[in-house]
């Protein structure tokens, strides 16, 4: 995703390598989950037109809308270092070519040139074709890691359930658990691979926005803006992950995570027998691009590509 286009959109404590614990002990690892009674603006801050921004009666449910003069984009008051992440999302129904719908994560608030960011992004379509989900993965202010999948249901009829689980052994985006696509790390390696975010504390944000001009069949559908205003609605967020301090930096000799945390053990490090057969299939069935068969943009396919199998075996 170009910069310009919007404001940017388990664990295992592996044998003692010097650079990992360093970066370890820059977390304050403690349970940081929002319960569904907790409301949206307890975790959360509003990031650019606040009337385009409704709330349910109860606080839980927030409504972000775009029209013809902007959208809008709401953040996490805090970051995270690792963990577990989850939003239920409603997306915008009928006509939504050229809407799309950014959940994500990102180190910095106005998309740096060294970011990191792993991302949902949610590409609206004519009426009556298939959502297309993409996902993708900067590290250091790098992108183009992205896959694109199309989603198996109506994700405009009721809400789903969109994750994320970060950790030192891998990157794994669930829809409704299932998991959709695993970005493995290399524990062979000080400090891993050379491209996995590992490093830097995240937000996590969203936004609607117009990115007609690439997001439906490459630009070729724009968006119909007498259909609008385009909604779309979030509620039941969770976090239980590594809370990075407020006042702290790296470095800064935090406690780092205590193994306590079920995304901090070994069961979490890899897919179990049924999430990769639960893999296998939407590899099968409703995969539509995928960076490491690209060879027009990657002669040599990126080393991570190398360890995916080994990434979503146990």
């Amino acid at each position: 995703m170009g910069t310009g286009s919007r404001r940017r959109h388990l664990a295992a404590l592996v044998a003692p390598v010097a650079a990992l614990l360093l970066l370890l002990l820059s977390c304050s690892c403690r349970g940081a989950s929002a319960a569904p009674a907790t409301s949206f603006g307890d975790n959360f801050e509003i990031t650019g037109a606040e009337d385009h921004v409704k709330t349910s009666a109860d606080g839980q449910t927030w409504y972000l809308y775009l029209d013809n003069k902007t959208g809008v984009g709401f953040q996490t008051k805090e970051r995270y270092l690792f963990g577990w992440f989850s939003m239920k999302l409603k997306l915008v129904g009928n006509d939504s070519a050229g809407v799309v719908t950014a959940y994500y994560m990102c180190s910095d608030v106005d998309a740096a040139p060294q970011r990191d960011e792993l991302d949902f992004e949610f590409l609206g379509n004519r009426t009556g074709q298939p959502y297309i989900i993409q996902t993708n993965v900067y590290h250091n202010g790098v992108g183009g890691r992205e896959m694109r999948h199309s989603l198996w249901f109506d994700p405009t009829a009721d809400f789903h359930t969109y994750a994320i689980l970060w950790n030192t052994k891998h990157i794994v985006f669930f829809v409704d658990k299932v998991p959709i696509r695993v970005y493995p790390n290399d524990a062979s390696k000080p400090g891993g691979n050379g491209f996995f975010p590992a490093a830097k504390p995240m937000y996590i944000f969203s936004s609607i926005w117009n990115a007609d001009d690439w997001a439906t069949r490459g630009g070729l559908e724009k968006t119909d803006w007498a259909k609008g205003p385009f909604v779309s609605s979030y509620r039941d967020f969770a976090a239980d992950a590594c809370a990075w301090p407020a006042e702290s930096g790296p470095g800064s000799g935090a406690p780092s995570p205590t193994g306590d945390s079920w995304w901090d053990q070994p069961p979490a490090w890899a897919l179990d027998e049924a999430q990769r057969m639960d893999n296998a299939w939407i590899t099968r069935n409703v995969l539509i691009y995928d960076y490491c068969d690209d060879r027009k943009r990657f002669p040599a396919p990126p080393e991570e590509c190398a360890l995916r199998n080994a990434g979503t075996s146990s």
